[in-house]
């Protein structure tokens, strides 16, 4: 379907509805209202129903290479994470810290941005998490300084291969199917090592000195979460409206919002009660509520408040309990939930305390907290279950990352390890030769990581980041939907009027600033899928080879520094890290401006106009 492909006059019905829907699109990418993943359907929904696409085309992208490569990857990232290669790692790289802070910051972000060069970033980040907060504490300095590098390393890491990240891969797959040439497994090496070495360089030297945190973290989770006013212990008066009752059933619970986390009856002490547990008269409730709030209903309630608890590591250990901080994965199937619907205590036996969203610290209402990526949660938890969790989040579809001190790594699995990258290097010299299409030797790969026994089929299912591959799905049916409307030849129209009398440079230099502008404020993904049909317009129109304007859209779509909300790695750390928004502008504003000069310099060598 050609409607008025590149008619300077009036806009077509077509061209105004794909217009509307990328505006659309962008407020609620933005807004955040609905995941992303169901954004994407809703723009495949909407275009097919106003007849701008067919319904083969609006879900095509199901079944397009790219995505089925993006979906492939995931499971050989899971993997390669259930050898507990990558668990070693940290503590190989934590004495560097203790000799120079500069020195194993470099180490730290090269080894990060070799790994994210072939695997996923977000389970790298996801695994790399509580390793870089125990690198931290053992270093004696402040997360903070570990943790955006950590996701930024990633991000550079990623541009270094066509596999390196699904922007790279939804680009080349975008490209491909509208008649140009796919991107080289190392097409874009020369470039992204360029940009890996650069942004090392300038954490090193320059960022490291703005990141938030001067000295070593509290390690008083109770004071980092100002849980002195929320944690408290009241006895129930003979004759309460509670006694008698289940837990489940209990004024104090259902009417005030409270958690009782232990009971102490005489001698005995139960730990994290069940809810149909019977109060009785005389019980000492530990209790997560507004301290303040139960202390002016004390003599209608019927019980005793009890001076503020203490939440130190011994008293823990005497009531058999634990604290630690759980930092949602962007995978989790936590997210969208609340934590009652969650149901942290009978699903990981964990009694939320309290959260960290973004800069706010959550202790009211806390039941009706909607989970979201990189938040984090505090939670008590009864120490022998900790080994469990800590179990859980090395499994493919970890719920979270746990931020606490761990009790060991994982076991490293030498023969699973040499399988599995055998698989990863198979798929890297099989696509770069071009023995195999990059899909068909990921698909290669997955087969032979089950039949050696290092992934079960149940496994696979679950490695696979569904919100991706959905959000892959619906960008591409946006990216068809522009070329088949003819949108897409207007906006390079009007790019290239706009800088033509500047020369191409200038055209490629304002589409790589536009689209890395448009990265920071809505999905690495989607960004790629609009930008790609509009670069080779652009190209098209200014008669010149379309790869440096693809270059531009794939580097610059990964390019998000100066916000939490445009990667999700960048989300991962945010609440982690306990940094506020203004920290990403701080420091990601000085890389970004040094990756446009970058790119508008070195674009053109790597890849002649």
């Amino acid at each position: 379907m050609r409607l008025l492909r590149g008619a300077p006059h009036l806009m077509t019905p077509a061209e105004w509805i794909v217009l509307a829907t990328v505006i659309g699109a962008l407020a609620l990418f933005i807004s955040e209202k609905l995941s992303i993943d169901l954004v994407a359907l809703l723009i495949a929904l909407v275009l097919t129903l106003t007849g701008v696409i067919t319904p083969q085309e609006a879900v095509a992208g199901f079944s397009d290479a790219a995505t089925l490569t993006v979906a492939f990857m995931f499971v050989l990232s899971a993997a390669l994470l259930r050898t507990g290669a990558l668990s070693t790692i940290g503590p190989r790289l934590g004495p560097l810290f203790k000799t120079g802070e500069a020195r194993g910051l470099a180490v730290f972000m090269l080894a990060i941005g070799a790994i994210s060069a072939f695997i996923n970033n977000t389970p790298i980040v996801a695994v790399f998490i509580p390793v870089a907060v125990q690198m931290a504490r053992s270093a004696r300095i402040h997360p903070g300084k570990l943790l955006i590098p950590l996701s930024f390393g990633t991000i550079l890491g990623g541009t270094c291969t066509l596999i390196g990240t699904s922007t790279n891969i939804v680009v080349s797959g975008l490209a491909q199917k509208l008649g140009a040439p796919a991107i080289g497994m190392f097409q874009m090496a020369p470039m992204g090592l360029v940009f890996l070495l650069a942004g090392v360089a300038y954490m090193v030297f320059v960022g490291r000195h703005l990141l938030p945190g001067d000295g070593p973290a509290a390690d008083d989770l109770g004071d980092l979460f100002g849980m002195g006013g929320y944690l408290t212990e009241i006895e129930l008066l003979p004759g309460g409206s509670s006694v008698g009752l289940r837990i489940m059933d209990s004024p104090l619970v259902r009417d005030h919002e409270m958690d009782i986390i232990a009971i102490q009856r005489g001698d005995q002490r139960f730990n994290l009660p069940s809810g149909d547990t019977v109060l009785e008269a005389g019980d000492l409730l530990k209790v997560r509520c507004d301290v303040a709030r139960i202390r002016a209903m004390k003599d209608r309630a019927q019980v005793s408040v009890r001076p503020g608890l203490r939440l130190a590591d011994d008293d823990l250990r005497a009531r058999g309990t634990t604290l630690v901080e759980l930092v949602i994965t962007a995978s989790s199937p936590l997210e969208g939930k609340t934590l009652r619907s969650a149901d942290l205590i009978r699903t990981y036996r964990a009694v939320p305390l309290a959260v960290r969203h973004r800069e706010e610290v959550l202790h009211d209402r806390l039941h009706d907290v909607v989970l979201r990526s990189g938040d984090v949660v505090l939670a008590e938890v009864r120490s022998h279950y900790v080994g469990t969790l800590q179990r859980l989040q090395r499994g493919p579809d970890a719920p979270f990352a746990i931020l606490a001190r761990q009790d060991g790594i994982a076991a490293f699995d030498r023969r699973r390890f040499a399988l599995v990258a055998t698989a990863v290097a198979a798929v890297v010299v099989l696509a770069s030769l071009d023995v195999l299409p990059v899909m068909v030797a990921a698909l290669a790969a997955v087969v032979f990581v089950v039949l050696t026994g290092c992934l079960s089929m149940k496994d696979v299912y679950e490695a696979i980041e569904w919100k991706i591959v959905f959000l892959m799905a619906g960008s591409f049916s946006l990216g068809v939907a522009m070329h088949a409307s003819g949108l897409d030849a207007r906006l390079a129209g009007g790019v290239v009027d706009l800088l033509r009398d500047l020369g191409p440079v200038a055209v490629l230099s304002g589409l790589y600033l536009f689209t890395s502008l448009l990265t920071e404020l809505m999905s690495n993904t989607a960004t790629a899928a609009l930008l790609t049909p509009i670069a080779l317009q652009v190209a098209e129109r200014l008669d010149t080879s379309p790869t440096p304007f693809l270059m531009a859209v794939a580097f610059a779509a990964s390019a998000s520094f100066m916000t939490p909300i445009g990667y999700q790695t960048n989300a991962m750390v945010y609440s982690a890290g306990r940094y506020r928004y203004v920290d990403f502008l701080k420091v990601g504003a000085p890389i970004h401006l040094i990756f446009w000069v970058l790119a508008t310099l070195l674009l053109p060598v790597f890849y002649p106009l």
